[in-house]
C-alpha cells in the first residue's frame, strides 16, 4: 500500500482584497467603461509606466496582443523573420506567425533557459525584423549582449517580459533598457486581472503608432471614422485597469518574499542528487520568480510527468515545464521556417532537452513559509527517487 502524505497547503492566486474591490466599484461609478469615457485605464498605464522607468505605457487585452502589437510597431510585416528562443510558451512564436511573419526557434542557455545569443547572432539574416528573448520566470536575459547585438546588427529587441513585472538588471528596471516590452496579466501571472497585457515604450512615436493600432487604426479624437492603419480592438476595459492598479501596489512586498523563499528553496534543491535548479544571473539584481524552476536531467518525458503528478497530489502546485515551440502541431500551420524538425531539434539540443526534463512550481508556492521550502524540497527528493 503506498504511502499516504498530508497535502501542503499553499497561499491561494489570484490575491485580492479590498483595494480591487473599490478599484471596481471605482470604474463602475465612472458610467464609462470603456478606455475612451473612462480614466482607469489611464492612470494604470501612467503607474505602469513609472513603476518600470518607461516613458510610455499601452495597457491592452492580453499578453499575445501586447507582442503581436509590438511587433507590429517595430515594422515585423508578412514574409519577414523574428529571432524567437525555442523553449518558450507558444505564444512567442505565433506573435509573429499571427503576422505573417517566420518564427525562427534558436537554443537557450541549459542553465539559465533564456535565449542563447550567439545562437540568436546565428540565425540573422536580411529577413530578420526582430529578435525576441524571453526573461524566462523572471531572469532577465543577457541584455548587455542583446543590446550589443542589436546595435551591430540593427535588428530592433523586443522584450517578452511576461514573467518580468518588477525585474531589474544591474539596477535598471525593464521599462529603462532601451528596447519595447511586452507584459502579460493573464490568471497565473505575477500581477493579473484574469487576462490583460501592456506595452512599454521609451519613444513617443512607437508609442502613439501603437496607440493608432491598438484601437482600430482610429487616431485619438477622430469622429470622421479616418483610421489611419490598419490595426485591431486591443483596448483593455476599465475593469480590469482597475484590478491592476491594486495588484501592481502589493507587487513590491510580494517579489520581496519570493526571492527571500527561492534564496532558500534553490539551495535545498541544488543539493539533491540529480535536480538543478535554474540558474541566477548576478546582474539580474532583482528577479520576481514567476516560476521555481528545475530540472531533472536524464528522465524520460514520461517520467517528469509522473514526478509532476506526484507533486500536485501533495499539494505542490507543479507543472511539466514549456514544449519546444517547433515540437508543437501549432507552430507548423503557418510562419515556420524552411526547415524539417529534426533540423531544429539538431540546433536546440538544450530546447529538446528541456522539452523532456524541465519541471516548474507556481509562485504562489514562493508566497509560503520559509518552514515550506524545507517541505518542498524533501517531497521533490522522495517522488524524484534521488535522495
Amino acid at each position: 500500500m503506498s504511502e499516504v502524505h498530508p497535502k501542503l497547503e499553499f497561499p491561494v492566486w489570484p490575491q485580492y482584497g479590498d483595494e480591487e474591490r473599490a478599484g471596481l466599484h471605482r470604474a463602475l461609478d465612472q458610467g464609462q467603461w470603456w478606455r475612451m469615457g473612462g480614466s482607469e485605464v489611464d492612470a494604470f498605464e501612467r503607474e505602469f509606466a513609472a513603476y518600470h522607468d518607461a516613458e510610455h505605457a499601452l495597457a491592452v487585452t492580453n499578453g499575445t496582443h501586447a507582442l503581436e502589437l509590438a511587433l507590429q510597431v517595430l515594422g515585423v510585416t508578412p514574409g519577414s523573420e523574428v529571432v524567437v528562443p525555442a523553449f518558450t510558451f507558444i505564444s512567442s512564436s505565433q506573435a509573429a506567425q499571427r503576422l505573417g511573419a517566420v518564427a525562427v526557434p534558436v537554443d537557450v542557455d541549459p542553465g539559465t533557459y533564456n535565449i542563447d545569443v550567439a545562437a540568436a547572432a546565428a540565425a540573422i539574416t536580411s529577413k530578420t525584423s526582430a529578435i525576441m528573448p524571453v526573461h524566462m520566470a523572471g531572469l532577465v536575459a543577457d541584455m548587455d549582449a542583446l543590446a550589443k547585438l542589436s546595435a551591430d546588427s540593427g535588428v530592433p529587441l523586443l522584450q517578452d517580459a511576461a514573467h518580468a513585472h518588477g525585474a531589474r538588471w544591474r539596477g535598471r528596471k525593464v521599462g529603462d533598457l532601451g528596447s519595447v516590452a511586452a507584459f502579460s496579466f493573464q490568471n497565473g501571472k505575477l500581477m493579473t486581472a484574469g487576462e490583460g497585457g501592456a506595452v512599454l515604450f521609451g519613444d513617443a512615436e512607437l508609442y502613439e503608432t501603437g496607440f493608432v493600432r491598438h484601437s482600430c487604426g482610429r487616431p485619438r479624437g477622430d469622429r470622421g471614422y479616418f483610421h489611419r492603419t490598419s490595426g485591431s480592438n486591443f483596448r483593455m476595459n476599465e475593469f480590469s485597469a482597475a484590478v491592476l492598479r491594486a495588484q501592481l501596489a502589493r507587487l513590491d512586498e510580494q517579489i520581496a518574499v519570493r526571492e527571500q523563499r527561492w534564496q532558500v528553496l534553490s539551495g535545498l534543491l541544488d543539493g539533491i542528487d540529480g535536480v538543478v535548479p535554474q540558474a541566477g544571473d548576478d546582474r539580474c539584481d532583482r528577479n520576481p520568480h514567476y516560476m521555481a524552476m528545475f530540472r531533472l536531467p536524464g528522465v524520460t518525458e514520461e517520467r517528469r510527468g509522473e514526478i509532476v503528478e506526484a507533486l500536485n497530489a501533495r499539494g505542490i502546485p507543479a507543472f511539466v515545464g514549456f514544449r519546444a515551440v517547433y515540437r508543437t502541431d501549432a507552430f507548423w500551420e503557418s510562419g515556420a521556417p524552411d526547415l524539417p524538425v529534426e533540423e531544429l531539434a539538431r540546433r536546440c539540443p538544450n530546447a529538446e532537452a528541456l522539452t523532456a526534463d524541465c519541471v516548474w512550481l507556481h509562485h504562489r508556492l514562493l508566497l509560503g513559509t520559509e518552514a515550506q521550502m524545507y517541505d518542498v524540497a524533501a517531497a521533490v527528493a522522495d517522488v524524484a527517487g534521488r535522495g
